[in-house]
């Protein structure tokens, strides 16, 4: 294992995996700071259930729809400097948080800026992972991905800060550590050397007819759309369900965020050493177990069991569902990181939405697990019809990477 982690690192350039992962870690950490506050703002505005819903949608939603417009900058005119750009971008955003926002509908506002740093995922895996070679894809963007344990410290700081500040504040106080990442990735990143000719946006969207990347949405939808959803919801939940205090309640957000962070590396190693296809098949499995047993909304302690069970599965997901797609598609990892990571978020943003129709319509959060179980069937099911096809033409058995003399596919 040592002898492997020692090769690992010295095919590529640990500096700019690392940046890239703290790039992906803040702007998570940013992404989530409604969702980690939503306790306090509801409680402020006097909103319904509905209106929660809404809200925490909405950074989710805003970061899906800009991933593919981030990919494609990246892809144009590099991943360092798109993450540069995008960083900039989210400080201002969160000045402006600090000053202006003080209604419903400039939290809706304010929601649609964070999507910035949300759209952060279309450039920190390529960034990162566009030094390694095939073989070490999982584990390289494996531990880019595992910048979203940003969630933690939203859970973790975000609610005390706004409980001795207000909510207000915590926009300034969370666009410091994002400046300074900014200044470290200018200083210590490099442009990976994995950078293809340059070709015209509509050669790079040509992957949308490609019938794989929607394969890859659908995986994608349940496993990080699950973490960012349930992650934002998580907090409101809590308080609404069980009664637990606006701090407290936020902090629920640091179980999601640790458990899906942790094994989003162990996903992306299983799925190098095993195969994507492999990790999966069981990781599927695990999720319909887990939203079935949190649909019962049980004591805490068995609700939170069934949640981290969820919790695991979509990390573990996410390290396995980007073993696989830069195998598929090589010469375009910045705009298919975008494609599949927009699903992905769009999934998140679907989740709070139904939740808050659910406790509306039926008085109830039930349904919202059991949907999003059925979703995890719809995957698994997929993954079962599409494998065959996958083995026999650009990836190996399980879902391993093929030998690098046989690792020559142009698709992008």
């Amino acid at each position: 294992m040592a002898k492997g982690a020692k090769g690992f690192w010295k095919s590529g350039h640990p500096p700019t995996l690392i940046m890239a992962f703290l790039y992906f870690d803040v702007s998570f950490m940013v992404w989530m700071v409604n969702a980690a506050v939503a306790p306090f703002i509801s409680q402020d505005l006097h909103l319904s259930a509905s209106q929660k819903g809404i809200m925490l949608s909405m950074p989710v939603l805003a970061g899906a729809l800009l991933r593919v417009p981030l990919g494609l900058v990246a892809e144009m005119v590099g991943r360092k400097t798109a993450a540069i750009i995008g960083m900039a971008i989210t400080v201002l955003a969160m000045f402006y948080g600090y000053l202006f926002v003080s209604s419903y509908v400039e939290i809706l506002f304010m929601g649609l800026l964070l999507g910035v740093a949300g759209a952060s995922f279309a450039v920190a895996l390529p960034l990162g992972a566009g030094w390694f070679p095939p073989k070490y894809q999982g584990l390289a963007m494996g531990i880019a991905g595992a910048g979203n344990a940003g969630a933690i410290f939203a859970g973790l700081l975000a609610p005390p800060l706004a409980m001795k500040y207000g909510w207000n504040s915590v926009y300034a106080l969370f666009a410091i550590p994002v400046i300074v990442v900014l200044f470290l990735t200018w200083l210590l990143a490099k442009e990976p050397p994995d950078k293809v000719e340059k070709k015209s946006a509509a050669h790079y969207f040509k992957v949308l007819g490609e019938k794989d990347i929607w394969v890859f949405n659908l995986l994608y939808w349940v496993t990080f759309g699950g973490f960012v959803g349930f992650s934002s919801f998580v907090p409101t939940l809590m308080a609404d369900q069980y009664g637990i205090s606006p701090v407290s309640a936020g902090q629920f957000m640091i179980m999601v965020g640790f458990t899906a962070s942790a094994v989003r590396v162990i996903g992306g190693w299983f799925a190098d050493r095993f195969g994507g296809i492999r990790a999966l098949s069981g990781i599927y499995i695990l999720i319909i177990i887990g939203s079935i047993g949190a649909s019962f909304l049980p004591p805490i302690p068995i609700f939170l069991l069934f949640l981290g069970i969820m919790a695991a599965g979509m990390g573990a997901g996410n390290g396995s569902v980007f073993q696989l797609i830069p195998l598929r598609f090589p010469n375009a990892k910045a705009i298919t990181s975008g494609i599949v990571g927009e699903f992905g978020s769009l999934g998140g943003a679907f989740i709070p939405i139904i939740m808050g129709y659910s406790m509306t319509t039926l008085g109830s959060y039930s349904l919202g697990f059991l949907i999003y179980g059925g979703s995890a069937g719809l995957a698994l099911i997929s993954l079962m019809i599409f494998q065959r096809r996958w083995t026999t033409s650009w990836v190996g058995k399980g879902g391993k990477a093929l030998p690098a003399e046989e690792y020559s596919r142009e698709v992008a």
